[in-house]
């Protein structure tokens, strides 16, 4: 999400492979993420790591950080052996879920995953949530970054997956005056932009109202009057949880 939209980018690499099969006699049909493909399921069968039990797929040598995509082929190839699940009795990630959507290994709650919420989740994050969201504005990763398999991660080689300071050089109450165009062109060919500027507004309001200060409540104020009764209505909860703060710094 730092920079370009990823399914783009892979999906460039499999027209190239598409190209590759096709002068070898196959016909192909790819997906990144759009096909209805149990894609962990088939790469877990292809020898490409194991369903680890954040439901997440781990590869002995990536760990868990790198994509999952998928080319059907009508080219009889020699399947890869399957690895063995490595976890062994490993719960580092279910331990470190904010919001214990790993109940058990295996078995993700997304209603109450961080990265379904902010990302999928259309509607008003439920208030329970909203403070073990912390400044997370899209998607989460702690399963993924305690993962003791990641010590053999690798830097991606590819320029488009570095982040965009032109993004990354804002202050969280910045994105409250984005307009519905200043939110297409800033995140242009980015993944955010799926989410749309009402539900990322969403986000940046929870982050504000765990993370903001009184230095934030006039950017808040100006969103509580969004024409989004969505983005509205977080920015109201944002303002009464700085408001919470600031009253028990004052006691103390």
């Amino acid at each position: 999400a730092w920079n370009d939209d990823y399914h783009d980018i892979i999906e460039k690499k499999l027209k190239q492979f598409d190209t590759a099969l096709r002068d070898l006699g196959g016909t192909q049909r790819y997906y990144v993420d759009i096909g209805p493909v149990l894609e962990r399921d088939f790469a877990t069968d292809a020898g490409l790591g194991w369903n680890g039990k954040s439901t997440v797929q781990i590869d002995t040598k990536l760990g868990t950080w790198f994509f999952l995509a998928e080319l059907l082929t009508t080219l009889e190839l020699p399947p890869d052996k399957p690895q063995n699940d490595h976890c062994g009795k490993c719960t580092a990630c279910m331990v470190a879920c904010p919001t214990n959507a790993i109940p058990r290994p295996h078995h993700v709650d997304a209603p109450r995953c961080i990265s379904y919420l902010t990302i999928e989740h259309k509607g008003p994050i439920p208030e329970e949530l909203r403070p073990l969201i912390g400044d997370r504005i899209y998607g989460c990763d702690d399963c993924l970054d305690v993962c003791p398999w990641n010590k053999f991660a690798q830097t991606a080689r590819e320029s488009k997956f570095h982040a965009r300071t032109t993004i990354f050089a804002h202050r969280l109450r910045d994105f409250l005056i984005l307009t519905d165009q200043d939110f297409r062109d800033l995140f242009a060919k980015s993944p955010i932009k799926r989410t749309k500027r009402h539900r990322f507004l969403r986000n940046v309001c929870v982050a504000l109202g765990n993370t903001g200060t009184a230095d934030d409540l006039p950017a808040l104020q100006t969103a509580a009057n969004d024409n989004e009764p969505l983005i509205a209505e977080h920015a109201r909860w944002a303002i009464e949880e700085i408001k919470k703060r600031q009253a028990n710094l004052s006691v103390l």
